[in-house]
């Protein structure tokens, strides 16, 4: 069975995440407010309620070792959350921003994290010691719209983002005093803070849910036409390649292995891509089938064969010769699944996570049946 659990909690939930042993889960109800659920005798039980924000929270994550919540609103404010004994208590961190803030990520040693936001502007904010404080850094003037995701390399310096510009960038966040010189890690931590290490013009539409491989080799993202890229030695020299499908577009990505992704979106069932032998990602199949495409699609994905003469074929694409007929749409979610995010150890195998949407439901999803994608 890939789906483990069901739980409805709201009507609509923008984002959500979990504790470190997965006891409590944090959502936005899409308002000003976070909702803590706590699992007591197999039942969830309402048992915070953070009011600190003016507007619609946005973004939010949860570090495992340090169990701080962070949170991004369309206030243009950020909020640190430490648990006091029985009391979340709220540390404000000023952003400087004029727009809202619209995602926001614990960078991997959790001494840092990051916020997307419609001012065309990242903060890297850290904490500051001697002033007992957050401080925000801000990487101005390289984005032409709205940030819409983040994600942080495994290196802890270089942070992926996406744009409603089209475009995903690749920057160095190193800051002197918070980040210590590596000479292991070569060119992350001899490079400048705010420095541009590399730009993706893959997309011709808005792009959406960054994420790095467990290696931080590959990155992934997707585009709001129906399309995922993959992009291969992420620097001066990128090699990219995008798998088109004929269904909604998708919303965020997840890297289950290094060659495994799964992605979600306006489809409402998650989408399983596959790289073979030589490097070569695919469509495989919806992750509640157990099969989708036919032999012939093996470097292929869905898509009508009209949508695919005209973008199959592009200069970063993959050979795609096959046409599926849609799915209908629908299965666990009923509307846009927005948030995917594993669940446990994020090593190089992730066998449980769970999906969030606008139909109120979180969905957690276990692998462990499914020997195809633990290859």
């Amino acid at each position: 069975m890939v789906v483990m659990a069901v739980h409805q909690f709201a009507q609509c939930i923008t984002c959500h995440a979990w504790s470190a042993d997965q006891s409590m889960v944090a959502l936005c109800p899409n308002n000003n407010e976070v909702h803590i659920y706590k699992l007591v005798e197999d039942k969830w039980e309402k048992v915070y309620v953070l009011q600190k924000h003016d507007q619609v929270i946005s973004g939010i994550d949860w570090s495992a070792r340090s169990n701080r919540i962070v949170t991004a609103s369309h206030d243009r404010n950020s909020y640190v959350w430490n648990l006091e004994q029985s009391e979340w208590v709220p540390t404000l961190v000023i952003l400087r921003l004029n727009r809202a803030a619209l995602c926001v990520q614990w960078s991997p040693k959790e001494n840092k994290f990051a916020v997307g936001s419609g001012a065309k502007t990242i903060c890297i904010c850290y904490y500051e010691q001697d002033n007992n404080w957050w401080v925000s850094k801000l990487i101005r003037k390289r984005h032409n719209s709205s940030v819409t995701s983040v994600s942080w390399h495994p290196d802890n310096i270089f942070l992926a983002t996406t744009s409603t510009d089209g475009k995903c960038r690749v920057f160095s966040t190193f800051i002197k005093g918070v980040d210590a010189k590596d000479s292991k890690k070569g060119t992350s931590s001899d490079s400048k803070f705010g420095e541009l290490i590399v730009q993706l013009d893959l997309s011709s539409s808005w792009t959406f849910g960054v994420k790095w491989s467990p290696s931080g080799n590959t990155l992934a993202y997707v585009g709001h036409n129906s399309m995922i890229y993959f992009v291969d030695d992420v620097g001066p020299s990128p090699v990219a390649q995008n798998v088109v499908f004929r269904d909604l577009p998708l919303r965020d990505v997840l890297f289950v292995s290094e060659r495994k992704v799964i992605g979600v979106g306006f489809d409402c069932n998650p989408m399983v891509f596959a790289a073979d032998e030589r490097g070569t990602w695919s469509f495989v199949r919806y992750l509640g089938e157990r099969k989708a495409a036919s032999s012939g699609s093996r470097y292929g994905s869905q898509f009508s064969e009209a949508f695919g003469k005209f973008y199959g074929q592009s200069k970063h694409g993959v050979n795609n010769d096959a046409v599926e007929t849609s799915r209908t749409r629908g299965t666990v979610h009923e509307n846009c699944i927005n948030c995917i995010i594993p669940l446990g150890n994020r090593g190089k195998m992730i066998r449980r996570f769970s999906t969030s949407g606008l139909d109120g439901r979180i969905v957690v999803w276990d692998l462990e049946n499914e020997p195809d994608l633990l290859e």
